[in-house]
């Protein structure tokens, strides 16, 4: 299923808030996407684009589990046999996102949005880089670009993956940036793997995948993606930033390297998805590619049920683990095992599997009911943490970390630490 078949699937299904009114590229469409956050939103009219907008399209793992068919607590289970077992995708002749070429590039074409007042400029924020180096292969990565003309970006690039391809190749590189793809190339562009893994492979594995050559560069880009941006990654430097990063705070302004695009292809009537930075979409596609790294290190330790990056963590600091608990031990060890699992982890919470990840009142209840501080609380003081944390170190990145252990003990002692339950109704049958 493409980006667009899933849009026009929910909105079949009356679960799309369609805006035909007009409304500006700048400040005024990410504001009321982020009134909707949540809600499938399709802006139809975006400042003088030709192009619709849409925006919270997976900004829910109820619909990113939709999407594939399955339950939200599938998800995790599921891409961990996709970066386990990655599969070839097929490398087909044509595809969609070459159904219109543009030659000739204006960017101001683009429904590019500017999302808050302090902001440098219009961003991509759901830009897909496609590289390839001759030895390593296809690397597939998430890149904010901030728009800095009618044809170029400044691309923010960290010193990982497609840092490293741009200095093996000389220090320029020829690249493609897919949008409007759907989340099987989305999470598997945000998971970090090894160098020289190909992202397409585990993006197949979550859901098959057509791939075709891109029209310059020399990379193979999805095939049913809305739009592809063709062009260089130049030596040039230009200032990026600000930029509302996932903590919802502004990232500073650093000199990063400048993306010439060169052509632009496109679907017909394509449609320009809109990632919010900081927001719901943002959040999850950022942080649930870790929940599988958390998972299979606790798995290791003790039986792992369910893992959740947070929302209220930034989907990045914070994690809940809901384990089948069988040794007293089995919450300290899966607190390790979880900071291994994700480096950048700040808070873990440690629950027993009756308690619903996804429900921060559940969880909040058992740190309540099942939780002593003197016994179950662990600090790790000094630690290396995250360059998003702007509590941690702004040089060093040494933070504090806490691991919860909210599960109840085997033994019981006094009061009993399960819920009571009511008889269960069924309400429409009183009130007829």
């Amino acid at each position: 299923m493409s980006f667009r078949s899933f849009i026009e699937k929910k909105m079949a299904a009356g679960q799309v808030q369609v805006v035909n009114r007009p409304v500006s590229k700048k400040l005024e469409a990410a504001g009321l996407l982020k009134a909707l956050d949540g809600t499938p939103v399709l802006l139809e009219k975006v400042g003088d684009s030709a192009f619709q907008v849409a925006g919270n399209v997976f900004s829910t793992k109820k619909l990113i589990a939709e999407y594939f068919s399955v339950s939200p607590r599938d998800l995790a289970p599921l891409m961990i046999k996709a970066i386990d077992s990655p599969s070839e995708p097929q490398v087909v002749g044509k595809g969609a996102c070459q159904e219109v070429v543009e030659d000739s590039v204006d960017l101001d074409k683009l429904p590019l949005l500017f999302h808050c007042e302090k902001d440098g400029g219009p961003y991509v924020s759901a830009g897909v880089v496609v590289a390839r180096d001759k030895e390593l292969g296809l690397n597939v990565s998430f890149h904010r670009c901030m728009q800095i003309s009618k044809n170029k970006f400044a691309i923010r690039i960290l010193e990982r993956h497609l840092d490293s391809f741009i200095k093996r190749n000389g220090g320029e590189l020829d690249v493609a940036m897919s949008i409007g793809n759907g989340p099987n190339v989305l999470l598997a562009g945000a998971t970090s793997v090894e160098v020289g893994v190909n992202e397409f492979k585990i993006a197949n594995s979550l859901e098959p995948l057509e791939l075709v050559k891109a029209k310059t560069a020399d990379v193979l880009v999805p095939a049913d993606c809305e739009f592809v941006l063709e062009g260089r990654i130049t030596n040039e430097l230009h200032d990026e930033g600000p930029f509302m990063d996932l903590t919802e705070t502004y990232d500073i302004v650093r000199k990063q390297r400048v993306f010439e695009v060169k052509k632009i292809t496109h679907r017909k009537n394509a449609v320009y998805h809109a990632l919010l930075p900081g927001q719901l979409e943002h959040k999850l596609l950022m942080g649930m590619p870790r929940e599988p790294t958390i998972f299979k290190e606790v798995n290791k330790v003790c039986k792992c049920v369910d893992v959740s990056i947070t929302p209220g963590g930034c989907s990045w600091l914070h994690a809940v683990v809901a384990i089948d608990k069988k040794s007293e031990d089995d919450g300290k060890r899966a607190i390790e095992a979880a900071f291994k699992g994700h480096h950048s982890l700040k808070l873990a919470t440690i629950v027993d599997k009756d308690i619903n990840v996804l429900d921060p009142m559940e969880v909040e209840w058992a740190a309540a009911t099942r939780f002593q501080a003197k016994t179950g609380l662990v600090v790790k003081p000094n630690e290396k943490g995250s360059s998003l944390d702007p509590s941690a170190d702004p040089v060093t990145r040494e933070t504090s970390k806490m691991g919860v252990d909210a599960t109840k003990p085997l033994v019981v002692k006094g009061k009993n630490f399960d819920k009571a339950a009511y008889k269960k109704v069924n309400v429409a049958d009183y009130l007829k």
